[in-house]
């Protein structure tokens, strides 16, 4: 379950009629809690509570009914019992159906409500259902509510009307919600006269069973397009109870004013949403969630797409308000440089060209209003109003109700801000009627000219649209009013790999980059954005960030993606390296993403941001730094580039041995039980072998293994014999001409290698989450396929280096990824690993660190490498291995352990530099395939 969905059936809860034993199991219900696991906590299996009327579910929560009036006590009860602490509860709970006492046991944070109440604090409770507390949610849940109750009534509303759910008619029913969100902030916040009066007038005029409400919302929305000076003419004329509400115009209420007929529940759900207090909506975050409501794909994940505002602030500090602060605080109580801040900032330009519902335009415009209001503070002149225009804050989006809900939540702001800031008489003098400007532009940002959207300079909007929230036909001529200021672009936008690409988007990414490389079709979506922003700032005073996934500052897409950047003069001006790009999703961990800022004007230093320690770490490392490359490492501009044999002297790793063989070569324990072999014949024609899953899994498979001065032998044995045949037809039918070659020895795989003493293997593809890279030996009977890699008969040190931190945060950075998972490259990986120069203590140091990790997994046979590796559940003597193995390698690099991973990428890109700069010794190497 996500967050919308918990707050709906939390508040479903608090409206039915107590019932002391079952509420606790409804409550959990609430939370997602399954069927089968309620029914073992009814039957008291598995409910340890010691506390009368008390049901505990052990690492979760201790809940409590109890006599009126006993609450507190009864949660003083919860928190000093012993079955609390021994089940490690997170919460405690205490109700009597009149109040409800809650306790966050880690926090000590505590709630204390009217049992009807509750359903306003669920934001407390989300850990209950695996979700990260997030602290917008906890402390002003009003928007997963909101985003709740028009959810319900607007499938509601679909479900009346099927002709408004065509696609003919969708753009007209986001116009109707857009109508009522606008509605139900203005009679919350007095920009309506009187308290909750469209709510209120909705209830009063229309007949319970909803027949009439329709009826009723025409009339209100078209009193709202006519002047007050205006409106004895209409026709119809419009009833008394319309006639209270104020001219509100800017498009929101022009056009169709046609309502869809509800039900006696539709009805229900519009008062329950009225019934809220709007004022306290944060666009910040709001636009997102409501932009669900209306999107097909996204409302069965409601709530999945809030993006914190901590998170957009990675983007926007150090993009522009970093500076903008240092200027304040650098200008003190000095009028003439306060004044020139201000001037300043009336003409910077905010541009999302992916921009949704507005987060990060809304958030941009807040944080500038509150240094402005600063500004007036220290000046005297509290009273002035804003000169930084909403027009100023531009984005384009795909999708039209997005972009409408993006105005709707900047003109939000507005008045929030002007509240806040100058009293609520100045900002409702000034609110109505809105401006009909239309600067959010709806179309696809890939193939729109940004310059022309947002040129150089201008002196005002030279097209203003009919409908505020409509789409004016010529958008590439509005114009801005800022001459000579600054533009920050930033966002977003959508990531998409290239493999689930449409084809649409992939005409977009040949629009921009097929006259510059012919390896574009491997760059990711939002790959376009970057070229697109890097040119833009080849015309203009601009900077840009965006999110992205870590994937385009990896692996093959460097070389192909980074040079075109940084060929416009373009740098990577500040950057944050991986981290989790959380969401309400439960259980969600989120997408691993970076972000970085780009600029062509010079800079002495660039910053760069850093998860400090492990990568669950929350903490963040900031350091100033000559040169971010494209690898997000502070180090020179070089592009790591395929080797065909290891730089640094190590021993050479081999592809796996490919079978081409139609799955005849290559068998499970039950199909070599059914060939039928003596022991003497399972030994010469029988071996393990191993890829990814079956090295970190433990999967058995096993293959032929037929030597040529073995092949009649092996001939003899008919189950043997028609797997050869079988292989031999599938190479003749293969359009390779290659494969068919091969089929003159039918009875081999492609490569034949194996050790004579060990092979020290590493899986092809394994998964980012654990905290060391898998690899280890196989013994001499075993061999591995092409989803591994192969050091056959080296000294065991370099399987030390393998399995250090160094070498996982190396291939992590310059292999790339197949979906999230590390996708292993000898010629990448391994071969440019930067190693200094090892003396010979330090490999038998490196070869008992080796040693002590195959001991540390030997001890807990027959545990897997996933069982052993769980990040969760490594063992300690384990772990302990590898932190001595990376003292001990780390300590030959520098002297000590590096402090985080950018340290460690920085070292390694710095002799990795060095060794592509100096031409490599020659070595005496074995000759084996690489990829």
């Amino acid at each position: 379950m996500n967050a919308v969905e918990i707050e709906s059936a939390i508040s479903d809860l608090a409206l039915l009629p107590f019932d002391p034993i079952e509420f606790p199991y409804l409550f959990l219900q609430a939370f997602g809690n399954k069927d089968t696991t309620l029914k073992r906590l009814r039957t008291g299996n598995n409910n340890a509570s010691d506390v009368v009327g008390g049901v505990l579910q052990r690492n979760n929560i201790h809940v409590a009914v109890c006599e009126v009036g006993a609450v507190s006590a009864t949660l003083n009860v919860l928190r000093a019992s012993p079955a609390t602490t021994k089940a490690k509860a997170k919460f405690i709970l205490a109700t009597d159906g009149q109040t409800l006492e809650a306790e966050e046991l880690t926090s000590g944070e505590t709630i204390a409500c009217a049992y009807a109440d509750f359903p306003n604090h669920f934001g407390f409770f989300l850990p209950l259902a695996g979700i990260s507390t997030i602290k917008e949610i906890r402390e002003n849940p009003i928007d997963v509510r909101a985003t709740s109750r028009l959810n319900k009534l607007y499938v509601e509303l679909l479900s009346n009307n099927p002709e408004w759910a065509k696609e003919e008619r969708r753009a007209d029913m986001n116009h109707f919600m857009a109508r009522l969100v606008f509605c139900f902030f203005a009679e919350d916040t007095d920009i309506f006269d009187g308290e909750g009066v469209f709510t209120k007038t909705v209830e009063l005029v229309s007949d319970r069973d909803g027949a009439n409400t329709h009826e009723v919302l025409e009339a209100v929305f078209r009193a709202m397009n006519v002047k007050y000076d205006e409106r004895d003419d209409v026709q119809p004329r419009l009833p008394s109870w319309a006639s209270r509400f104020p001219y509100v115009n800017g498009g929101l209420f022009s056009g169709s004013t046609e309502v869809p007929h509800f039900t006696r529940m539709a009805r229900t759900y519009l008062v329950h949403a009225g019934n809220l207090n709007w004022k306290q909506i944060n666009p910040d975050i709001f636009g997102s969630m409501i932009q669900a409501v209306a999107d097909d794909d996204e409302r069965g994940a409601l709530g999945m797409h809030y993006t914190s505002v901590p998170n957009i602030l990675k983007v926007l500090n150090p993009l522009f308000l970093d500076e903008l602060r240092a200027q304040l605080a650098d200008a003190g109580d000095n009028k003439i440089k306060l004044l020139n801040l201000r001037k300043r900032m009336a003409r910077i330009r905010v541009f999302d060209p992916a921009c949704g519902s507005g987060n990060f335009l809304v958030i941009a415009y807040k944080q500038m209003r509150e240094i402005e209001a600063e500004i007036n503070r220290r000046r005297g002149e509290v009273h002035l109003g804003s000169e930084i225009p909403l027009t100023n804050f531009r984005g384009i989006e795909l999708r039209d109700f997005p972009a409408e809900i993006a105005r709707l939540a900047l003109i939000i702001a507005e008045f929030q801000c002007d509240v806040l800031y100058r009293g609520q008489k100045d900002a409702l003098a000034e609110f109505l009627p809105l401006d009909a400007q239309n600067w959010i532009i709806c179309g696809n940002a890939l193939r729109l000219d940004w310059l022309s959207i947002f040129p150089t300079s201008g002196t005002g909007v030279k097209l203003v649209a009919d409908d505020l929230l409509g789409t004016p036909l010529n958008q590439t001529e509005i114009g801005f009013e800022n001459e000579g200021g600054e533009t920050y672009i930033c966002g977003n936008p959508p990531y998409l790999g290239s493999t689930w690409q449409t084809e649409e988007q992939k005409a977009d990414l040949q629009a921009i980059f097929a006259n510059r490389t012919k390896s574009w079709k491997s760059l990711d979506y939002v790959a376009g954005w970057f070229m697109k922003a890097a040119d833009y700032g080849t015309r203009t005073q601009s900077a840009s960030a965006f999110v992205s996934t870590n994937s385009i500052c990896q692996g093959q897409q460097v070389p192909i993606l980074w040079p075109l950047i940084f060929n416009t003069g373009n740098k990577v001006v500040f950057a944050h390296t991986s981290f989790k790009w959380a969401n309400l999703a439960s259980h969600n961990a989120g997408v691993t993403v970076v972000i970085v800022g780009l600029s062509s004007q010079a800079k002495a230093l660039r910053r760069l941001y850093s998860i400090a320690g492990s990568s669950k770490g929350d903490t963040v490392d900031v350091k100033d730094v000559e040169n971010i490359n494209a690898y997000l490492v502070p180090a020179a501009n070089v592009m790591v580039e395929k080797a065909s044999r290891p730089l640094s002297g190590q021993a050479e790793m081999s592809f796996g041995n490919k079978a081409v063989d139609g799955g005849h070569l290559l068998l499970s324990k039950d199909e070599v039980d059914e060939l039928g072999l003596t022991a003497a014949q399972h030994s010469r024609f029988i071996r393990r072998i191993y890829g990814s899953a079956e090295f970190i899994r433990g999967l058995a498979r096993y293959c032929l293994w037929i030597e040529d001065r073995d092949l009649d032998d092996a001939m003899s044995i008919e189950g043997v014999r028609q797997r050869v045949e079988g292989v031999r037809a599938m190479r003749l039918a293969s359009r390779d001409s290659g494969a068919n070659e091969m089929a003159a020895r039918a009875h081999q795989m492609r490569e034949m290698n194996i050790a004579q003493r060990w092979t020290i293997t590493v899986p092809r593809t394994s998964s980012e989450n654990r905290p060391f890279l898998p690899t280890g030996l196989i013994d001499s009977r075993s061999t591995v396929t092409s989803e591994a890699f192969a050091l056959y008969d080296v000294a065991l040190w370099n399987m030390a280096l393998l399995a250090s931190r160094l070498h996982l945060v190396w291939i992590g950075t310059v292999c790339g990824k197949l979906k999230t998972d590390f996708r292993y490259s000898n010629t990448i990986g391994w071969n440019t690993f930067p190693v200094p120069l090892l003396t010979e203590q330090n490999k038998v140091d490196l070869t008992a660190c080796a040693e002590n990790i195959l001991l540390a997994r030997e001890a807990h046979f027959p545990a897997t490498i996933a069982d052993l590796y769980d990040p969760d559940n490594m063992p300690e003597n384990l772990r302990h291995a590898h932190e001595r193995n990376d003292e001990v390698l780390e300590r030959i690099y520098i002297g000590r352990r590096f402090k985080n991973d950018t340290e460690r990428l920085e070292k390694l890109f710095e002799l990795y530099t060095k060794m592509v700069t100096v031409k490599p010794a020659t070595r005496t190497t074995r000759g084996k395939k690489t990829a």
